[in-house]
């Protein structure tokens, strides 16, 4: 069997994933090499596009303190500010509960396991190594009673996001040795034609086939299918070839591919997929290099969504935004030509994030009357004004009808508040749970939004050492990992806010350690 080159591990695929893969490798003494399908110039997987938020296990504010920087840089939190927070403890009991909840019990038990028990080290190896992790204030924390009251139990994000957590990986890597070879696809994985064991793979560079010997093993890194309209439609169902992509336009499922004919077994919700309230005047093919996640539209708690008929179709706030904003984009997809408009007054307004809803961000549409806004949304698609102010009043009589029946009620976004329309006088055919306030004080402002797919569930069946089963055999195929958005099992239908990164570095983590390991004692 010949090759052209030979490394103790090989890594395909250059996001968080395959990156910590690397890097944990090459820490524990392997040579390791690292390809990318993309150019430099448009590298870095999923991972560019994130706001490189990491949600893991932490016991206060206090077991945070020491590692956290200010936005600007500097090292650690003033103690005015320290002292202004209120953050309370994510046990692993509450990890476990989200995951359980928003995937309705689906999630594989061995990887959710896997996830939570190792979330905190994972983020503390990435501190460790350089990371600058601040704590998610405009994201994660609403500034209520003089306080900044952090929700939702994911609190840190990288500093610069995800541009900066790929630099850093990037820079990492190469600071422990690691090869990486950009615009090196990945086109097969080579096998030992007798046990069937992967033992390197097949990378097309320079317009050459390199056979490149792995003798630890491969890690497969190399994202999902979200960006082939083709599989889309295959596995999503019809329409979904419409959707618009967030992120990287090489994650087409090459890894599926390359598995699969080796008999891999293909695991998890193939017809699911994490998808957001996206930008309507976006790209559709690929995501924007500069604006990245400020694309997503996760405001919607704040205010109401409705589609071209001018009716509402999803309660804003049967929970927290990050645990829904993966799944509403799915929903926006379902509505007549897969558009809708998120809707607020001066209250709702003035709470968004202004990295996604500034000006030079997205086009806002505004209006000092609710009955202008509905003329200027007729120019963008609606079809149906009557309807639109309807909607729009028939909210706002159940919202003033609940507060009648509840005085002691009081609006808050950092908690669920229990500020519904589902009263006893009043309640609509679809409810908001929480935080419904009347849309009656101008201005007033919508954003048209469409569906943005950002990554598929559907991936590889793996232990939970990260090792890829054969649906041939029922047990691993030796010399082969996957780990990040290949990895199929754990997400069902939805995610909670934040897992997707922390359990790529995880789960690349174990696979670097058991690659690194199986070429030293080969």
């Amino acid at each position: 069997m010949g090759f052209h080159e030979s490394y103790d591990v090989v890594v395909v695929g250059g996001g968080n994933a395959g990156f910590s893969a690397a890097t944990t490798a090459a820490q524990a003494g392997a040579d390791v090499l690292l390809v990318e399908k993309a150019p430099l110039e448009d590298a870095g997987g999923n991972t560019f596009y994130t706001a490189a938020a990491f949600r893991c296990c932490f016991d206060g504010l206090p077991d945070l303190l020491p590692y956290l920087f200010q936005a600007d840089g500097t090292k650690g939190l003033p103690q005015d500010l320290a002292d202004k927070i209120e953050m309370t403890p994510y046990t692993k009991t509450d990890f476990h509960n989200d995951i359980n909840r928003v995937t309705k019990g689906r999630a594989d038990p061995a990887l959710a396991d896997v996830l939570v028990n190792n979330s905190r080290e994972a983020v503390q190896w990435l501190m460790d190594n350089g990371a600058r992790f601040v704590l998610s204030f405009n994201r994660q924390a609403y500034f209520v009673d003089r306080k900044y009251k952090f929700w939702g139990g994911m609190v840190l994000s990288m500093a610069g996001q995800g541009k900066e957590l790929f630099e850093f990986h990037l820079k990492t890597a190469r600071e422990h040795g690691v090869v990486v070879q950009f615009s090196s696809p990945a086109v097969d994985l080579i096998t030992d034609p007798m046990t069937n064991e992967v033992v390197g793979v097949n990378v097309l560079r320079d317009g050459k086939m390199t056979a490149i010997r792995a003798k630890g093993g491969v890690i497969l890194a190399c994202g999902g299918f979200q960006s082939s309209p083709a599989l889309r439609a295959q596995y999503l169902g019809p329409g979904w070839d419409l959707a618009h992509v967030r992120g990287s336009k090489y994650n087409t499922g090459d890894g599926h591919a390359m598995a699969k004919k080796l008999g891999a077994r293909l695991e998890g919700n193939y017809s699911g997929c994490h998808s957001v309230a996206w930008d309507a005047n976006s790209s559709r093919a690929k995501g924007n290099r500069v604006l990245t996640n400020q694309y997503t539209k996760s405001g919607y708690p704040l205010g109401v969504m409705v589609n071209i008929d001018g009716k509402r179709f999803v309660d804003e706030g049967f929970d927290l935004r990050n645990f829904t904003y993966a799944i509403f984009g799915k929903e926006i997809l379902k509505q007549p030509q897969g558009i809708a408009f998120q809707i607020w007054d001066a209250n709702g307004s003035g709470l968004l994030r202004k990295e996604e809803y500034a000006d030079d961000v997205t086009t806002n549409l505004r209006a000092e009357t609710l009955d202008q806004l509905a003329d200027i949304l007729v120019t963008k698609g609606l079809k149906d004004k009557t309807r639109f102010l309807e909607t729009i009043a028939d909210f706002n009589e159940a919202c003033k009808a609940f507060q009648r029946e509840h005085p002691e009620r009081k609006f808050d976004p950092s908690v669920k508040d229990g500020m519904s329309t589902q009263g006893a006088e009043r309640s609509l055919d679809i409810g908001k749970s929480n935080w419904a306030m009347p849309i009656e004080r101008g201005p007033f402002q919508a954003v048209e939004v469409t569906c943005g797919i950002t990554f598929t569930f559907g991936g590889l069946a793996v232990t939970s050492e990260a090792e890829v089963l054969s649906d041939l055999t029922g047990s691993k195929v030796e010399g082969l990992w996957c780990a990040g958005e290949l990895l199929g099992g754990l997400f069902w239908d939805n995610y909670p806010g934040g897992s997707g990164l922390t359990m790529g570095t995880v789960m690349g983590r174990i696979a670097g350690k058991g690659a690194a390991r199986r070429a030293k004692n080969s």
